[in-house]
């Protein structure tokens, strides 16, 4: 799987160690940044990620900020994306069975590296349901910022 990473400057170390992971699992990486500990704004990277997933370029993002919930109103707000801040496994692996998420974001002041390798890994493993209540309610989401 293509997978798109990014993270402001309170996520950059925790990022290293999720790319890396990521890669062991055998997925493609693309890191759009930041790529130092310098103050960055995290919906600038948010837009990064957003872009390669809107584009077909990347078929699941992952945004690592201080918290993950800057990173997922910023991604929140393009339209087609359905992103999550998920601290437990449990919301990792069926923020995605359920609610189709394409954008998991994790609080590196939350978690640490181990954790946080257990929530990606539930992430990209899961698939979205073929229940059709699944379906019909990610649909509604999809018509609430104007998609078909």
């Amino acid at each position: 799987m293509r997978i798109v990473i990014g993270s402001d400057h309170a996520g950059y170390p925790l990022k290293a160690t999720i790319v890396e992971f990521v890669k062991s699992l055998g997925h493609e990486v693309e890191d759009v940044g930041s790529y130092d500990p310098n103050p960055v704004d995290f919906p600038d990277i948010a837009r990064q990620v957003t872009d390669r997933i809107s584009a077909g370029e990347a078929e699941r993002g992952l945004m690592v900020c201080g918290t993950g919930v800057g990173a997922s109103i910023a991604a929140n707000k393009v339209k087609g994306i359905r992103a999550a801040v998920c601290h437990d496994v449990h919301s990792a692996h069926q923020s995605v069975e359920h609610d189709d998420v394409n954008v998991m974001c994790i609080g590196a002041q939350i978690v640490g590296p181990w954790l946080a390798k257990d929530l990606v890994e539930a992430y990209l493993k899961a698939e979205f349901s073929t229940d059709e209540d699944f379906r019909r309610r990610v649909r509604k989401l999809a018509e609430m910022d104007g998609q078909r």
